[in-house]
């Protein structure tokens, strides 16, 4: 792709999420959600293979029909109230159209089934791109509305993605299918604190994008695809395994790495709101997206692949890629715990 193409492309994806997150009006916010899915489809596509085309397809029809929704919603709502200020959706059936709209643009259960599927068929780049920046535009429209989507909707929402995005990643030996299953599980908490205190469900939001960039950019620097991949990732880099070992645990949530203090500040919400059996199931499900970190951490130090040559070390030309990104996200993904005061 020329450098021309790609900066249009880039720029539009930039230009789209920026139109929905400041926009007022409803049209506005539809028309910034067409430009965003219009500049990533020739991203997915661009590999000229039909993985790649089914993918690109997948994720046009969803997002699509995503979008459609949201403007049916924000028509019946005008309709019926005389406004289009994103604010004022008042009326019960476009709260639900919206809620649905936004579980597909987001890729939340039950609307999950394109999300595994469109990132196994794009690259590296673009699944990172599709799980982070791609995500901004339908949150910002949740952020908005939280306070007048159905709340019963939202917990069961985020209780199903918890699990689905758990249970889905347990058989999986693509590397960019895990990562699909745990965006859905990520989400899932999302969702379920949204109603509660937006404060929190932005910080888990950040929290997610940082953990994910640096996940995909060690999975990008050590070309690595599949499970087995990971295991040869020991003689490439020794301090790039112990980081990518450290993230994963990180995105499982243990303590004392930053990807427990999202988990923590929700549960400890959640009890104060007395919906004990919600955080109950949310800590069931997250042992289950454990379990699939746990095995990847393990893969990745603990196995060492059979080595066929004499030497300990890959055979390997010069380092290509750029580290700024990755060497900025990795201490902001293992070391933000302590200062959780600040950030809440």
């Amino acid at each position: 792709m020329s450098p021309l193409t790609s900066s249009i492309i880039i720029s539009s994806l930039a230009t789209g999420t920026i139109i929905t997150a400041s926009s007022y009006h409803w049209l506005m916010a539809w028309i910034g959600l067409e430009i965003n899915t219009l500049a990533i489809i020739p991203l997915i596509s661009k590999k000229h293979h039909p993985r790649s085309t089914e993918a690109a397809t997948k994720y046009f029809l969803t997002q699509t029909a995503a979008s459609a929704l949201i403007l049916f919603s924000s028509t019946i709502n005008a309709q019926i109230t005389g406004t289009w200020d994103i604010t004022q959706l008042t009326t019960t059936q476009s709260n639900i159209l919206l809620s649905m709209a936004l579980a597909m643009k987001l890729g939340l259960a039950p609307a999950h089934f394109w999300l595994p599927e469109v990132l196994q068929g794009s690259t590296m780049n673009t699944a990172l791109i599709i799980s982070t920046w791609q995500k901004l535009a339908p949150m910002t429209l949740l952020y908005t509305t939280a306070n007048n989507l159905p709340t019963p909707m939202l917990l069961i929402m985020g209780a199903l993605s918890a699990l689905v995005g758990g249970w889905g990643g347990l058989n999986q030996t693509q590397l960019r299918k895990i990562m699909a299953f745990s965006s859905i599980a990520h989400f899932g908490w999302i969702l379920t604190i949204s109603f509660l205190l937006t404060n929190i469900m932005t910080l888990n939001l950040i929290m997610y994008l940082i953990m994910t960039t640096t996940m995909f950019s060690t999975l990008i620097m050590s070309n690595s695809k599949t499970i087995k991949d990971t295991m040869t990732l020991s003689t490439l880099s020794p301090t790039l395994t112990t980081l990518t070992a450290l993230t994963l645990l990180s995105l499982g949530g243990l303590p004392p790495l930053s990807g427990f203090i999202p988990k923590w500040l929700i549960l400890e919400e959640l009890t104060n709101q007395n919906l004990i059996p919600m955080a109950f199931l949310m800590a069931m499900s997250a042992l289950l997206s454990l379990f699939f970190y746990l095995r990847l951490t393990y893969t990745t130090t603990l196995t060492l692949a059979p080595n066929t040559t004499t030497t300990p070390h890959k055979w390997r030309f010069t380092q290509q890629n750029t580290t700024l990104l990755i060497s900025t996200t990795t201490p902001l993904s293992l070391l933000l715990l302590p200062a959780t005061p600040l950030l809440t």
